[in-house]
């Protein structure tokens, strides 16, 4: 049997259980308290005389906890309150958040080859992850145009032609990782460099 609930604030309880009683997050600071002329242990005296009021005895059945917070916590009061006292949504909700921020930046996976930006395949060619991957092992190293053909490209007689080849390729490159495009650094006449980014993770090197 699913019992009905009479306030719209009261969820239906799941067939096979009871509500036993509820939690009531109050998000309220110290300094608003103080501000409104009381406190927090005064809120709290306060409710519980309004327990007893409703039914004479209820607040013995009551339980207070000051949820604590460090300092410059963002967010609403009330929302800190309850991920702080561990309430099943508010947590389930965090969880979520954690694994949106997860997704968010680029993951160079050395090992299979593929390139992520914010989640999705950046899918670049052979020769365009040959080229990120070289400069990322290089990392913090500048190479220059001519020992990028030769290791991507063997022995080549017209470096020049080769040379413009590298540019393209540097293009579609950072096209491709667009948002990040900066990971890839023009030193100017002396090539290219890959330097240590906070919202890069390398995978498999």
């Amino acid at each position: 049997m699913t019992i009905a609930p009479t306030n719209p604030f009261v969820r239906t309880t799941p067939t096979e259980t009871e509500a036993r009683g509820f939690a009531l997050y109050v998000g309220i600071d110290e300094e608003t308290a103080k501000a409104a002329g009381t406190s927090l242990g005064a809120v709290v005296a306060a409710l519980r005389s309004t327990l007893d009021q409703i039914a004479p005895g209820l607040a013995a059945e009551s339980f207070a906890a000051v949820a604590l917070a460090s300092k410059g916590t963002g967010g609403r009061n009330v929302d800190v309150v309850r991920t702080a006292l561990a309430d099943p949504r508010a947590l389930s909700k965090l969880l979520e958040k954690n694994e949106d921020d997860a997704a968010k930046g680029i993951v160079i996976d050395v090992r299979r080859h593929k390139v992520f930006i914010d989640g999705t395949n950046a899918e670049l060619t052979y020769k365009e992850f040959a080229l990120l991957q070289l400069l990322v092992e290089n990392e913090g190293i500048t190479i220059s145009r001519d020992e990028l053909i030769q290791k991507l490209w063997g022995d080549v007689h017209d470096t020049a032609v080769f040379g413009r080849t590298i540019d393209v390729h540097i293009r579609r490159l950072r096209a491709k990782i667009e948002g990040y495009e900066d990971i890839v650094r023009t030193i100017r006449g002396a090539g290219y460099r890959f330097d240590a980014h906070p919202d890069v993770l390398i995978e498999g090197i």
